[in-house]
Formats: structure tokens, sequence, C-alpha cells
């Protein structure tokens, strides 16, 4: 297996926003070589990763929102194998030479992992750009499986750092349509849970007075005879499964979600799509908006039950 490049950089952003800077480097960098916790402790106490241009020396270094962090990678460390280019039909909403704009469907996978190395928008993204040397694409808004909608993709690193701090500043949108099964009270707000991992199942998150501090707004949008809520959701954090998590914690499940919300026969999936993303251009600056409709089985959901 190829050696891993000499140094990785990324913008710390609210997600990685005052967790411990160890977390931080398993969720990073395992996307370039494979990683543990204790692997990144052995880095971090060796010198090797420097935060804000000064050395982090304790695994427990808790960083900054919009920190800089470098992190010199040793010669030893095997890089994971590049994602082949698949040919896969891609949904394009807008393309240039930094950014890419695909509506995904719900059942696909946005990145390979070690259970999944084929099949994935990444497979068919590297397709749709193969034989341009210079560019190497980058998943910034990465939805589940089983969540459709809009994803942005950088096509250099110069864009992806770029929008990675447009996130940490706050100018990076990105609003949710989700089918809920109650009907929210009040119709409008913020839900502030923190969120953390499941200590009994790592792939769970739960709200948690240890978790990581979440915000997300909602607006009820449509209402229908039989209990089924159209609700609009803003991510002002962004928490692994955070709308799926503090939904659920408030009482208003997603129809279909397997894991959070409660099973429905109308939908084989959560109810939850990525309907709007806005952001300021990587390089031009220009202000960008994008919509996408709402996905065949969700608006058969609330057809069936009658949309008020």
């Amino acid at each position: 297996m190829p050696e891993a490049p000499a140094t990785f950089q990324f913008i710390a952003d609210k997600g990685d926003a005052r967790s411990r800077l160890d977390r931080i480097l398993v969720r990073r960098v395992t996307d370039i070589t494979r990683f543990s916790r204790t692997v990144a402790r052995q880095w971090i106490e060796s010198g090797v990763v420097i935060v804000d241009g000064l050395p982090a020396l304790r695994a427990s270094t808790r960083v900054r929102e919009g920190a800089e962090v470098t992190v010199r990678i040793p010669t030893s460390a095997l890089r994971r194998v590049r994602p082949a280019a698949e040919e896969s039909a891609l949904d394009v909403l807008h393309e240039d030479d930094a950014i890419l704009i695909v509506n995904k469907p719900a059942g696909v996978v946005v990145h390979p992992s070690y259970k999944q190395l084929s099949g994935t928008l990444l497979n068919a993204v590297l397709w749709r750009t193969r034989g341009d040397a210079s560019i190497a694409p980058g998943v910034v808004t990465r939805l589940d499986k089983d969540t459709s909608g809009l994803v942005l993709v950088a096509l250099n690193a110069q864009a992806h750092a770029q929008l990675q701090r447009d996130a940490a500043a706050g100018t990076l949108h990105k609003r949710y349509l989700a089918c809920v099964i109650a009907s929210p009270m009040p119709r409008e707000g913020r839900i502030t849970l923190p969120i953390g991992r499941d200590p009994d199942d790592r792939r769970r998150m739960i709200v948690s007075d240890q978790g990581a501090l979440s915000e997300t707004r909602y607006e009820v949008v449509a209402t229908t005879d039989a209990g089924i809520t159209l609700v609009a959701c803003t991510l002002i954090t962004g928490r692994t499964h955070q709308i799926r998590v503090h939904l659920a914690a408030s009482g208003w499940p997603i129809a279909g979600d397997p894991i959070y919300g409660s099973p429905h026969p109308l939908m084989a999936r959560q109810a939850l799509h990525a309907s709007a993303l806005s952001l300021r251009h990587p390089v031009t600056r220009e202000p960008l908006s994008f919509e996408s409709r709402l996905p065949a089985d969700m608006q058969r959901l609330l057809d069936a039950h009658g949309t008020i």
C-alpha cells in the first residue's frame, strides 16, 4: 500500500469545536490512513500535530472553531486505497472548476468506507471528473445513506478549505424537510439539546449532558389530518444524526426512521430530505442558492394522509 501524504491540513468546524484533539483526528485522518485514538495520541505526543502554528502535545487539547490543524503524517503510515472511479448517473444541479452540487437519492452512500468501497456517490464523482489530474473531490456536506437531497462537493483542496472556513463562520446554510409523526408545538422554535455517542451502541447518538452543544431551528410547513407533519429544519451546528436525534427527543420522531423514529408502512427509510443549500462560492465569493423538491416517497406520504 502506498505511503500517506507528508502533511494533512484542515480547518476545525462547528462539529470539531471544543472536542478533544485525538477524537478530531480520528474523525478527519481516517479518510487518509487507518487510524485509532491510540495512534492519534501517539502522534500528538510525538509533536507531529500543529494547531494554529503551535505543537499540540496533549490528546485532551480542546480545539477552537476555525482553528487550522496540520498533521505531519509519519512516513510509516499507510494510506487508504483511493476510491475507484465508477460509472454511475448523477443528478447534477451545478458544476464548475471548484464545486459540484448533486441531488442524492435515498439509498446511496456518500463516501466509501472500509465496509463499502464502491457504489458510492464519491465513486460516481470520480468517474465524472476522470481525466483531470487537478481535481481531488472532497465531500463538504455529507448525508446519511437513507437521507436524500443536496450534497456539496469541493473539487480541489483550496475550495474544500475555504468551504470549511465558511461553514465554521456560519455562512454555509443547510435546510432539511422532515415528515414527523406528531404535531410540533410551538409551530416554530429551536432545539438546543447536547448530543453525544450512545455508550452502549457507538453507531447511535443520544441527548446527553456530556454531549456537544447542538442547535436545530425548526418550523412547521404543512400538516395532515392524520398526524403527519412536514417540518423544515435548519442546522446551526452539524452533529452526526442531529436532526433525527433532536426531533425524536422532542417527541416528534421522523416517519420511517429505523433508529430514532417510528416504522411507517409508506416509508422504507427515514423521511428526511436536504432541500436547500446556500453558500458563497469558494473562489468568486458569489452568493449561490440551490433547492431540491420533496422526493416522491415523502410526497406520497403526505398525500396519503391528506395535507391540510
